[in-house]
C-alpha cells in the first residue's frame, strides 16, 4: 500500500475580525467547508449548514418535531384530484432583508434555476419528480409532479436545496459567487449574512424581516472555520468558541466528555460514510482499455467481501460510528441490512476466500491495482486511519494493490464527479472514493433518490432503469406496507450491482461551553442557530 498526502489548506485562527462583541453572541466553530453560498450549486453539509439560516423554505420541522409545519407558506398546502398538482400560498407581506417583496414569483424563480443550473454539485437530484412550477398569483405556487400524491414532495420543499432567493439579486442562468449572495442581502430566512471569508468566517445577524418558524432567540452568530480538529477542540476547551459542531476526531470526544468545562450533546443518527466506484475509471470500467462490465462488477464484490466495518467502527471511530450494511440508515422505515448476509462471511465480517472465489470465476486478474480517493477537510481527519485501515483490508490475501491519496474539498467535490451528457462528457478522475451522507430530510428517499436516481448526487455513472422506476413507484404509494416492499425491492437490486458500499452510520454531536444553551440536533439533521442562548451555567 503507498499512501499519499496531499495537504489540505486554509483555516484560520481561534479567533477572527469578526467575533462577536456582545458577551450573549454565539460562536460557531468547525472544520467543514463551504462550496457555495449559492443553494443551487451546493449539496453537502458545509454549505447547507449556512443556507438553513439565511434562506427561507416554504416548510420547516418545528423544533424536535419529524413532522413538517408551514414555514413561510400559510398553509400546509393541498393536491388536486388526481394528485399531479400540489398548491401551497404563501404568508401575507413577505420581505427580503434587502426590502425586495417575496412573492410566489420568488419561489418558481428559487425552483426553476436549481434544475436550469444543473450544477454537478447542486441539489438538482432532490427535484427529479417536479415537472413544473407555476405562480399563478403573488401568494401562490404550484407544483407540477410526475408522480402522482409524491408522498416526498413537502419534505423536498422544507429542504436547503429549495432554499427561496431573491429573484431581483440572484442570476437565473449560472451561480452567483460568494461575495455576490452577501452584496445581494437577499436574505429571509432567520439570519442575513453579513460577512464571509472562504475558510475563514461568516457572520450572521437576526433578520428582522423574517417571518417563518423558529425565529432567532440570539442577536449574532459567527461561525469559525478551522483547518484541524485538534485547534477546534482547543477553542472549545478554553472557551474562545461557544459550540463546536463537526468535525472533532472520535477520540477528542471520548476525551472531552471527561472535560467538566465543557458538554458533549448526541443528537439523532443519519449520517452515512460510504466507498464510491467510478462504472467509467474504475478496474475494468467502460472508459478503460480494458473495459468489461462483467469483471468489473466482481471487482465491487470482491471489495465488498473484504471490508471489515467493526474493525472500522472499533479502531478508528472508537464506536462513534456503527457498522452499517444497508443502504439507508438503520433508524429509518425498511432499512435493511442486504449486504451482511450477501457479502464478506455472511455474518458482517470479511472473507478472502469469498473475494478470492468472486474474482477467479469471472476471470480477473490479481493483484487488482485500485485507486482511492479521499478527503479530510470535509469528512475529518479520522478519513486518514479510515482509508489506510480499508486499503490493508483490501490488501489481504494480495488480491488488490492499494494506493489511497486525498485531495481539498473544492478540488475533490469536482474532480470526483462523471456526466454522461453528449456535450458534456467527464469521466470523474477517482476509479473508487469516499462519500458522506447527510441527510437533508427523514425518509428513505432522500438516501436512495440521491444514490441510484438518474439525477444522483453520487454522479459516479451507474444507471439501473429498475432502479428509477421502483423509486418513482414508492413515491407515489400512500399505502406504507406498498411503500416498505417497494423500498426493499430497490435494497436487493442495490446489493447485486453494488454501486456504492455503506460502510458506517455515525450519530451528530455537538460540544459546547456550559453556558450554552438550546442546542438541538434533531431529525432536521441540521444545527439550526436560531434556538442558542448563552448565559449562566449548568
Amino acid at each position: 500500500m503507498s499512501l499519499i498526502s496531499l495537504t489540505a489548506c486554509g483555516g484560520v485562527k481561534a479567533s477572527s475580525p469578526a467575533s462577536a462583541a456582545n458577551a450573549e453572541d454565539i460562536n460557531v466553530g468547525t472544520t467543514d467547508k463551504v462550496v457555495s453560498l449559492d443553494p443551487a450549486g451546493a449539496f453537502e453539509w458545509g454549505s447547507n449548514a449556512l443556507a438553513y439560516q439565511m434562506y427561507p423554505t416554504l416548510f420547516t420541522q418545528r423544533y424536535n418535531d419529524k413532522t413538517l409545519s408551514p414555514s413561510i407558506a400559510s398553509d400546509n398546502g393541498s393536491w388536486n384530484a388526481d394528485g399531479t398538482q400540489f398548491t401551497v400560498h404563501l404568508k401575507p407581506n413577505l420581505r427580503f432583508a434587502n426590502g425586495h417583496e417575496l412573492t410566489a414569483s420568488d419561489v418558481k424563480f428559487s425552483i426553476d434555476r436549481v434544475i436550469g443550473i444543473d450544477s454537478p454539485n447542486g441539489p438538482i437530484s432532490l427535484f427529479q419528480n417536479i415537472t413544473g412550477v407555476d405562480a399563478p398569483a403573488s401568494d401562490t405556487v404550484t407544483f407540477k409532479v410526475s408522480v402522482p400524491h409524491d408522498v416526498t414532495l413537502k419534505r423536498v420543499l422544507g429542504t436547503a436545496g429549495a432554499s427561496i432567493v431573491d429573484d431581483q439579486s440572484f442570476p437565473a442562468d449560472h451561480l452567483a459567487n460568494d461575495q455576490e449572495v452577501v452584496r445581494s442581502n437577499g436574505f429571509a430566512g432567520a439570519y442575513r449574512l453579513t460577512q464571509y471569508v472562504q475558510n475563514d468566517h461568516a457572520v450572521f445577524e437576526r433578520n428582522s424581516v423574517y417571518a417563518g418558524l423558529n425565529a432567532a432567540q440570539n442577536h449574532q452568530v459567527t461561525v469559525t472555520y478551522f483547518a484541524d480538529s485538534s485547534n477546534l477542540k482547543l477553542a472549545v476547551q478554553q472557551g474562545q468558541v461557544d459550540v463546536a459542531y463537526r468535525s472533532l476526531l472520535p477520540a477528542d470526544i471520548t476525551s472531552l466528555r471527561k472535560d467538566g468545562n465543557v458538554r458533549v450533546i448526541i443528537g439523532a443518527g443519519g449520517e452515512m460514510r460510504y466507498l464510491v466506484f467510478n462504472f467509467h475509471t474504475q478496474p475494468y470500467g467502460s472508459a478503460r482499455k480494458d473495459a468489461d462490465p462483467t469483471k468489473a462488477v466482481a471487482v465491487r464484490r470482491a471489495v465488498a467481501d473484504l471490508v471489515d466495518r467493526k474493525a472500522l467502527s472499533d479502531n478508528v471511530y472508537h464506536g462513534t460510528f456503527a457498522p452499517l450494511y444497508a443502504f439507508y440508515a438503520s433508524n429509518q422505515p425498511g432499512s435493511e441490512p442486504t449486504l451482511r448476509s450477501a457479502y464478506g462471511d455472511g455474518k458482517g465480517g470479511p472473507s478472502v476466500n469469498k473475494a478470492r472465489q468472486v474474482l477467479t470465476e469471472d476471470g480477473v486478474t490479481t493483484p487488482i491495482d485500485l485507486n482511492i480517493e479521499y478527503n479530510t477537510d470535509h469528512y475529518g481527519a479520522s478519513s486518514t486511519d479510515e482509508y489506510a485501515a480499508i486499503a490493508s483490508q483490501l490488501e489481504e490475501g494480495g488480491l488488490f494493490r492499494v494506493t489511497v491519496q486525498q485531495a481539498q474539498w473544492s478540488q475533490y467535490s469536482k474532480e470526483r464527479v462523471v456526466r454522461d451528457g453528449s456535450d458534456d462528457r467527464q469521466d470523474g478522475s477517482y476509479p473508487a472514493y469516499q462519500l458522506g451522507w447527510f441527510p437533508d430530510y427523514s425518509d428513505p428517499a432522500n438516501y436512495l433518490v440521491s444514490f441510484f436516481g438518474p439525477e444522483s448526487y453520487v454522479s459516479n455513472g451507474y444507471s439501473n432503469t429498475q432502479i428509477h422506476e421502483l423509486l418513482d413507484r414508492q413515491a407515489g404509494q400512500l399505502e406504507e406496507s406498498q411503500r416498505l416492499e417497494t423500498l426493499r425491492d430497490i435494497q436487493r437490486l442495490a446489493t447485486d450491482d453494488v454501486s456504492i458500499l455503506p460502510l458506517l452510520q455515525g450519530s451528530q454531536v455537538a460540544v459546547t461551553g456550559r453556558n450554552v444553551h438550546g442546542i438541538v440536533l434533531d431529525s432536521s439533521y441540521v444545527l439550526r442557530f436560531s434556538s442558542i442562548t448563552k448565559g449562566g451555567g449548568n
